[in-house]
């Protein structure tokens, strides 16, 4: 399991000024925790955020049976509006929120890949979590063809982590930490236990299902 971004390169910024890397490593660990309870090993990759070579990743899962990527997603520029939040400036959006997940035509298990992102995403849904609509909309941003319409998966080439690996693999985006609604809902740490919960479950029916 690998915790998207770095301490030093954190990815995007919040719509309260909070850094992605510190919702990735959270509720990495809370999945690390689901996982290991349906006696899943985890192997923890850039935990720490000191890992800054995106093809690295891949290469310390090596022998793995998956591998998921942690981050949470935001927007292009131009879809944000600007507001004040305790005294400084930040950006948001409330048009764009919910889960999604990439994978990569290029990975060599696309199949094993796919079942298990919409395992994921067929989980989640039914425990009433809401799936991204956004990705395949020329509007925000490069539009991703769709792989399971339903189960928010889309296909997201020449992404390292995705493609330069022997293992299946996910990168799973949370939710929209630019949105103000959703920012919160997912710094509650009963719901990142239930979306953890709901990852863990997917995993393991796809894994059990090979």
């Amino acid at each position: 399991m690998d915790v998207g971004h770095t301490l030093g390169a954190y990815g995007a910024t919040s719509a309260r000024g909070g850094r992605e890397f510190d919702f990735n490593a959270v509720l990495a660990r809370r999945l690390s925790s689901q996982l290991e309870a349906r006696t899943l090993a985890v192997r923890p990759i850039n935990f720490d955020g000191e890992i800054e070579s995106l093809a690295a990743r891949p290469q310390e899962a090596a022998g793995a049976d998956f591998f998921i990527a942690i981050h949470h997603d935001s927007v292009p520029a131009d879809l944000l509006h600007e507001w004040n939040w305790q005294g400084a400036t930040q950006t948001y959006t409330d048009d764009y929120s919910g889960f999604a997940m990439f994978v990569s035509h290029e990975n060599p298990n696309l199949t094993t890949s796919l079942r298990c992102a919409s395992a994921i995403g067929a989980r989640l849904r039914r425990m009433g979590f809401v799936a991204a609509r956004h990705h395949a909309n020329p509007r925000s941003g490069t539009p991703r063809e769709v792989a399971d319409a339903s189960n928010a998966v889309y296909y997201y080439d020449r992404l390292v982590v995705l493609y330069r690996t022997t293992l299946p693999a996910v990168l799973f985006e949370a939710g929209v930490i630019k949105n103000r609604d959703e920012e919160l809902a997912l710094l509650d740490p009963q719901r990142q236990t239930l979306m953890a919960d709901g990852i863990a479950t997917g995993i393991a029916a796809c894994l059990y299902a090979r």
